[in-house]
């Protein structure tokens, strides 16, 4: 026998239910979940950059299993239930593709208008800034959410505002910007004054995202696959030193360091 959404649904019930569920279940929140949201979300993407994908059918589980979380509590409420975001997700979608769906319709009669990666992108924008309009929304970046990781949200401030037409016109123009703001950087700490200090060092990483996001990179993905890095690298060191790491010189650590990247990790 095998599961389906629907068995999942009914679970989630059940484990909501108010006399027989489970106590930790029960007393959860659209708050206290949110976490746990998160940190699924997370583990998807490491699953994904670690190509490991028995374990990423199982994340991708733990994480739909938020979403039937949020609809129970939604249900429950009185504001909405899974096929009401089912609903309203495929309807959005098949709005945002006109190229695909041109009648409107998902099941119509549709013939597909090539557009260009690039046209998709402008078009798909196009459509969301008047799904904004048409809620109230006037600024163009008023729903990029706050709590998004600050290179993740950088990246959407930038490609909002360069759909607008603010934007570089080439790769130079962000070089440039980075090579400046290293000399601000510079001339703060020079200054000693801490505030001007932690302003021009997030103006300078937010210049960095504009290297990345118009290059087309992912600057959140580029600075995981760093630390990543660094991580194996340190553990190399770790495991070849001869003593603690309390004990180890700096001289000692870099020469492990160099060593590490030779071998090519």
């Amino acid at each position: 026998m095998s599961y389906g959404i629907e068995d999942l649904i009914e679970l989630m019930r059940r484990l909501r239910d108010p006399v027989t569920g489970c106590s930790w279940d029960i007393k959860q929140t659209y708050q206290t979940i949110v976490p746990s949201t998160l940190e699924e979300a997370y583990e998807v993407a490491d699953a994904i950059e670690k190509e490991d994908f028995v374990h990423l059918k199982e994340e991708l589980g733990d994480l739909l299993f938020q979403v039937i979380f949020y609809s129970q509590l939604g249900k429950e409420d009185g504001h909405f239930d899974f096929p009401q975001i089912v609903d309203t997700l495929v309807t959005k979608l098949v709005r945002r593709h006109p190229h695909v769906f041109p009648s409107g319709s998902l099941y119509g009669e549709n013939k597909q208008t090539e557009l260009a990666e690039d046209d998709v992108r402008t078009q798909w924008e196009s459509l969301k800034q008047k799904e904004r309009e048409a809620k109230g929304s006037v600024s163009l970046l008023a729903d990029i959410p706050l709590g998004l990781p600050a290179l993740t949200r950088a990246t959407k401030l930038q490609k909002r505002a360069a759909s607008v037409g603010f934007d570089w016109s080439n790769i130079e123009g962000p070089i440039a910007k980075v090579r400046e703001e290293i000399l601000e950087v510079e001339e703060a700490i020079a200054s000693g004054d801490m505030p001007h200090i932690e302003e021009e060092i997030g103006d300078l990483l937010f210049a960095v995202v504009n290297i990345s996001r118009t290059l087309k990179l992912d600057a959140e993905k580029l600075l995981r696959k760093a630390n990543q890095k660094f991580e194996t690298r340190f553990d190399y060191i770790e495991a070849n030193l001869q003593k603690p790491l309390a004990d180890a010189s700096l001289e000692e650590m870099d020469a492990l360091w160099e060593q590490a990247k030779k071998t090519g990790i």
